[in-house]
């Protein structure tokens, strides 16, 4: 397992398309989402949940996606609606972080929302640390609520993100940051 800080300085993000198997095992995925449930929770109201997409889970959300996506686009192209038949057969494995919003006195739906995203973060991170590459992604579908009805989304319900997970099939390169004198001011 890499050191903690070298992990958070280097992490990055590859396509789906640049990923390959294995993906992680039962025991490895079953870490994976306890790490993505140990975030900050004002109220333990867990505003969020995970759907995993797995071996054919894959391939019937990627038939769901292509559907919606030729009745909503008339004018697509075949190339287009397998693009979206395969876009979740392209890494070995892809979690939904599903952010659910409640009504409570004390935690606005925003802190809510964040909560998930801190959520998604963690899962990014414990994939990392067991040697997988991910990619936080949302797409179409993730706004769609016809797409989210499939999935079994509630009305209080939306997608965080899709975090597609495998192994790289090429070398990381890291991408520019912004110096921390553009982003940081002292109060």
């Amino acid at each position: 397992m890499p050191d903690a800080l070298e992990l958070l300085k280097t992490r990055r993000s590859l396509k789906p398309m640049e990923m390959t198997g294995p993906g992680p095992s039962a025991t490895e995925l079953d870490t994976i989402l306890t790490i993505g449930s140990r975030v900050p929770d004002h109220g333990k109201l867990s505003p969020w949940r995970f759907i995993v997409f797995e071996g054919d889970g894959r391939t019937r959300a990627g038939e769901i996606f292509a559907k919606l996506f030729a009745q909503k686009n008339p004018q697509a192209t075949p190339d287009q609606i397998e693009k979206e038949r395969t876009r979740f057969s392209q890494a070995p494995l892809v979690i939904a972080v599903v952010s659910k919003t409640i009504e409570h006195f004390k935690v606005p739906a925003w802190e809510q929302e964040l909560s998930a995203g801190a959520s998604a973060m963690n899962i990014v991170h414990a994939a990392t640390a067991l040697g997988y590459v991910c990619d936080w992604v949302t797409g179409w579908m993730a706004f769609d609520r016809d797409a989210m009805d499939a999935l079994g989304l509630a009305p209080n319900e939306k997608i965080a993100g899709f975090i597609h997970i495998g192994k790289p099939t090429k070398t990381i390169e890291d991408r520019p940051r912004p110096p921390l004198g553009e982003i940081v001011t002292r109060f």
